[in-house]
């Protein structure tokens, strides 16, 4: 199975928001993702994840 990576403005268009809310929510350490060196990443499989988590709660 290929993992896809998303940057923070490609999270942000998937979600629907500002890349503002993105760095929001990395500094929060509210939504899953990890940095390799500066560059903040997020793999798909676990913003899906997170997604279905939040219309959970």
């Amino acid at each position: 199975m290929e993992h896809q990576f998303l940057t923070v403005k490609a999270v942000a268009n998937y979600l629907n928001v500002h890349t503002d809310t993105i760095y929001a929510l990395v500094r929060e350490n509210e939504i899953p993702h990890f940095r390799i060196r500066s560059k903040i990443l997020f793999s798909q499989v676990a913003i899906d994840n997170w997604i279905y988590e939040q219309q959970a709660n």
